[in-house]
């Protein structure tokens, strides 16, 4: 209906301009011809604004509607949040009761925060779809298809449940950006989880959490396609943000269940950068230490190399709190494993190629004797066949993550 609507309006302008070029001319004789085309151009013009001022009035009621949508889903998630709590401190001292309502308070506030940060992007002005320039985030490691079934879960896991939702169809990139809003604003950033075990045992240690954007019809958006689209439009830090959130709220149902399991959660550029987030996060986690131990922060070689004083600042402040770190995306082994020391990271991810390459075999060797006695432990990920599992067993190499061990699959959202 408003494609036919902006059609006949354009229609409608573009008539009227045409009969203003010709018909002016021909209601007063010696009339410049000249004088018809001006009148009919600014005709055109008029037509212009008033359909701009149509689009962009139609985009501010979007746009309010969908942080409506979205301002209803974080009322209904401290609802929920609320209820759990109530439950679970039935039994607890008032002092217990206390620190857990306290806890909800401070993730409830984080996540008004993202529904405010959401709503300054939009009230700065709609931003026009991306184009294909501009620079390319790195690909995630899950983001190509599996080529095997996923293993059967391991009985201390969330509550991973069967990958549900087929991949999105082809979409542009307007229509990817399009889906990200509203999945933002109906609180459709699912997240996914894939184990890394303990090796030789295959033993749940660590899961790394995703996020995946479900479209409207339940299809899902992989990030290889949304990720570049979403950071060029600003999205990232939001999207990351709320990822981190949901950790911790994962964290939470582990405790409670009495499950021993640690969470890798990535730590992107956009998110060390949002101070005030940042901020607050810290607030809460200080007034929860025992959730520290159970979240890994991850992030790239580059990033890490690339990192300037504002992000080292922000990793201290959280190795100082107890957190640890893990270095992913490596792509040259020569690493400054004092350096690794020095910023707490305590886990080396080596992709299971670079680990099996014969050309790499001696680098790879000298990266491992380094490492003995550091405490940092290597990871081989992207494991994807028996053989290949074989040849890292071998190696020694004590923790493994692929597609062998499980793919990503879906957090089980608690009441």
């Amino acid at each position: 209906m408003a494609t036919l609507a902006a059609f006949l309006h354009g229609l409608a302008v573009v008539v009227a301009a045409a009969s203003v070029a010709l018909g002016l001319p021909e209601l007063r004789s010696g009339t410049d011809p000249a004088v018809g085309w001006i009148g009919g151009g600014l005709v055109l013009l008029a037509g212009g604004v008033v359909d701009l001022h149509r689009r962009l009035a139609r985009r501010e009621r979007e746009a309010l509607r969908r942080l409506d949508r979205l301002q209803k889903s974080v009322d209904a998630l401290a609802d929920r949040l609320d209820r759990r709590v109530a439950l679970e401190t039935e039994s607890a001292t008032p002092a217990a009761a206390a620190a857990a309502h306290e806890a909800v308070l401070q993730e409830v506030k984080l996540l008004h925060m993202l529904v405010a940060r959401l709503g300054e992007s939009r009230s700065s002005g709609e931003r026009e779809p991306p184009t294909t320039s501009g620079p390319v985030r790195p690909a995630p490691r899950d983001a190509m298809p599996a080529p095997q079934a996923p293993r059967s879960p391991d009985p201390s896991s969330p509550d991973p449940v069967p990958a549900a939702g087929a991949e999105a169809p082809t979409m542009d990139e307007a229509a990817v950006l399009e889906a990200v809003r509203d999945a933002l604003a109906t609180d459709r950033i699912d997240v996914h989880l894939q184990p890394i075990v303990s090796l030789p045992q295959r033993k749940h240690r660590f899961f790394e959490v995703f996020s995946r954007v479900r479209a409207a019809d339940g299809a899902l958006i992989l990030p290889d396609r949304y990720l570049e689209i979403a950071e060029r439009a600003g999205l990232m830090a939001t999207i990351d943000n709320l990822l981190l959130v949901r950790c911790i709220q994962l964290i939470r149902e582990t405790e409670r269940r009495q499950h021993a399991i640690g969470f890798f959660c990535n730590m992107s550029a956009a998110t060390l950068s949002d101070a005030a987030f940042m901020r607050q996060f810290l607030d809460l986690m200080v007034r929860n230490q025992t959730l520290v131990p159970k979240l890994v922060f991850e992030l790239s070689q580059q990033e890490l190399r690339a990192g300037g004083a504002v992000t080292m600042g922000i990793l201290s402040q959280l190795a100082r709190i107890g957190f640890r770190f893990s270095m992913d995306r490596v792509t040259d082994l020569d690493i400054d494993v004092d350096a690794l020391l020095r910023h707490d990271i305590r886990y080396l991810k080596l992709d299971c190629a670079l680990l099996l390459d014969p050309a790499m075999a001696q680098r790879v060797e000298d990266v491992r004797r380094r490492l003995d006695g550091t405490g940092i432990d290597l990871i081989a990920e992207k494991i994807e066949t028996d053989a290949q599992l074989d040849a890292i067993l071998r190696s020694g190499i004590d923790f493994g993550q692929g597609y062998l061990f499980g793919e990503p699959r879906p957090a089980r959202r608690q009441p």
